[in-house]
């Protein structure tokens, strides 16, 4: 097609072509962070003192020519801060989103879960889930998309996991501290699991994924982190985990991407103890598009496309939620499911908890 140049507005032509020009540093940006991280530059800023190129350079044992050119990147992009006179530095609030995977701020995993997706044998597969429906399934990615969204959603449920979320729950703190009983459904590499298991040392707590080598990599972290004799995992799927009954069947940001996520709270209503709750973690939405239309709600929606609506259309049903499915159509799944009682129970800018109970 050709555009008829008479009929574009100058002002408004000038006004995206400005936004593209950001987004366009954004993803050149994202290669560069994760090289920032992986050849320890971010951490050799951290503690805050100005630095030259050749200073930064002799402390990571890199290529001073490279690096001044990242050091102005990054600055560029206000990832790293110019004092002039050669100097760069890192503030308090760079550090915490670039320097310390502790900080509930920190974001590098979303970059390397976003940049998995942009090879061309992923976008192959993700043009072929466009023409015929039939999506991608979560094994078929490459396994930076699982470890960076364990990075990238993991500073959060440590900010707020243990205390506050499952605190807003009915009655569910009580019954862990005294020998309660969990399971955390689509557990991922089982972040979310240990954090509960360490929390609650009474408690027996069991990680469920379909992903095998996830599960693998969620075995070892237990171990590392000393919960392994009542931490467990098994490799089972969102319908057929067993084990019952739970007084705790969680699900961390993974109910919009199974195909079948009524078939799933049913699954878990069967599998719960008499007065458990259900608790859905999932991406902040509201249930109207316009209410979505922000930075956030542009990332959650990217990431649904990317990965979400494709991994549950790989699935049998296909429901296809969504990242964004939002209070409303996630409380008419619970309801399909025969659970009669459902609240929202916590927020937080990026999640929004759900408590669902028979």
């Amino acid at each position: 097609m050709s555009v008829d140049m008479s009929t574009v507005d100058e002002a408004k032509l000038h006004e995206l072509l400005g936004k593209v020009v950001t987004d366009l540093g954004a993803v050149a940006a994202a290669p560069l962070a994760l090289l920032g991280e992986r050849l320890g530059l971010f951490r050799a800023l951290a503690d805050g003192e100005a630095v030259t190129p050749e200073q930064l350079a002799e402390r990571t044992r890199t290529a001073e020519r490279n690096v001044r050119e990242w050091l102005a990147a990054m600055a560029a992009g206000g990832y790293l801060t110019y004092d002039g006179d050669d100097r760069f530095r890192m503030t308090p609030e760079q550090g915490a989103v670039f320097a310390d995977e502790n900080s509930p701020a920190f974001a590098l995993g979303g970059y390397q879960a976003f940049l998995s997706c942009g090879s061309a044998e992923e976008q192959d597969r993700l043009a072929r889930a466009f023409l015929d429906g039939h999506g991608v399934g979560w094994h078929e990615h490459h396994a930076d998309l699982f470890a960076g969204t364990a990075r990238f959603f993991r500073p959060g449920y440590a900010a707020h996991l243990v205390d506050e979320w499952l605190p807003a729950l009915t009655g569910v703190v009580e019954k862990l501290r005294t020998g309660g009983r969990a399971a955390d459904v689509g557990c991922g590499l089982g972040h979310s699991t240990v954090m509960i298991g360490k929390a609650f040392p009474d408690a027996l707590v069991t990680g469920f994924d379909s992903h095998e080598p996830s599960v693998d990599a969620a075995r070892e972290l237990a171990e590392e982190a000393g919960v392994g004799g009542r931490v467990s995992f098994e490799v089972a799927g969102a319908k057929d985990f067993t084990d019952g009954p739970y007084d705790l069947i969680a699900f961390f940001d993974c109910l919009h991407d199974m195909g079948d996520p009524v078939g799933a709270l049913a699954h878990s209503r069967e599998q719960l103890a008499e007065g458990g709750s259900i608790m859905l973690v999932e991406p902040w939405a509201g249930d109207r598009l316009e209410e979505n239309l922000t930075p956030l709600g542009r990332t959650f929606y990217s990431a649904s496309t990317l990965i979400c609506t494709p991994a549950s259309q790989s699935q049998e049903v296909g429901r296809a939620l969504g990242a964004q499915a939002g209070e409303e159509r996630t409380r008419q799944v619970a309801s399909e499911a025969g659970l009669t009682r459902f609240r929202r129970a916590a927020q937080t800018p990026f999640n929004i908890v759900y408590e669902a109970r028979v």
